[in-house]
């Protein structure tokens, strides 16, 4: 008999997530550098909070930088080491067992 389950579900970062990926933001890190903290507030305000749904719609040529963010229905062009802050978690795959 085969039968369908999610897997895990996968955390990383928005920087670390392929152009077309869909992930749930958890967060961003509680401790950093001053200059840290005031990126970390100003995503904030944009709107990237935990619980928000985002999606990599482009990666800037040759180096990825900057990443094209969907958030709601805005667009954000954030810098890698910006959406680096930014903690998501994928949803879960679905795969086939037996």
């Amino acid at each position: 008999m085969t039968s369908t389950r999610p897997s895990t579900t996968h955390r990383t970062t928005l920087a670390d997530l392929p152009k077309g990926a869909r992930a749930t933001i958890l967060g961003m890190p509680e401790s950093a550098s001053q200059m840290i903290t005031q990126h970390m507030h100003r995503l904030a305000e944009l709107g990237f909070l935990p619980g928000e749904v985002v999606r990599v719609v482009a990666l800037g040529i040759p180096t990825g930088d900057p990443i094209a963010v969907r958030l709601g229905r805005a667009t954000f062009a954030l810098r890698r080491f910006e959406a680096a802050l930014i903690e998501v978690e994928m949803p879960p795959r679905h795969g086939r067992t037996s």
